[in-house]
């Protein structure tokens, strides 16, 4: 399940790491933490594989101080993807843009019927 972001999750954050916090090979124990959570919640994801992107889900499930640092190694880790892992970053894009667009389509749909 969401194998993918897993994936992108765990090379943001390494980038992330490897920059800020001057990691070789491996990630530091508070990255090594961040990482675990996010995969966590990538889990327990009540979406499945249909998961919009944090931004636009209705569903908050990152606690408070953990959305903030994932924010800022998106912030920072998101364009330097493009360079370092550039397949991997653009089928990332496609696929979000495409789930962010089928959820909001069934938002709109499941709203309309509720009229």
């Amino acid at each position: 399940m969401n194998e993918g972001e897993k994936k992108v999750v765990s090379k943001m954050i390494a980038v992330y790491c490897r920059s800020r916090h001057g990691a070789g090979k491996g990630l530091c124990d508070e990255c090594t933490t961040l990482r675990a959570y996010a995969l966590r919640r990538l889990e327990q994801c009540p979406f499945g594989d249909d998961k919009p992107t944090c931004g636009v889900c209705p569903i908050h499930c990152y606690k408070n101080d953990m959305r903030l640092k994932i924010k800022e190694v998106m912030r920072m880790a998101g364009p330097r993807m493009l360079l370092l892992h550039p397949l991997d970053t653009l089928t990332h894009y496609y696929r979000e843009r495409r789930r962010n667009t089928h959820f909001a389509s069934r938002v709109k749909a499941n709203k309309e019927r509720g009229r």
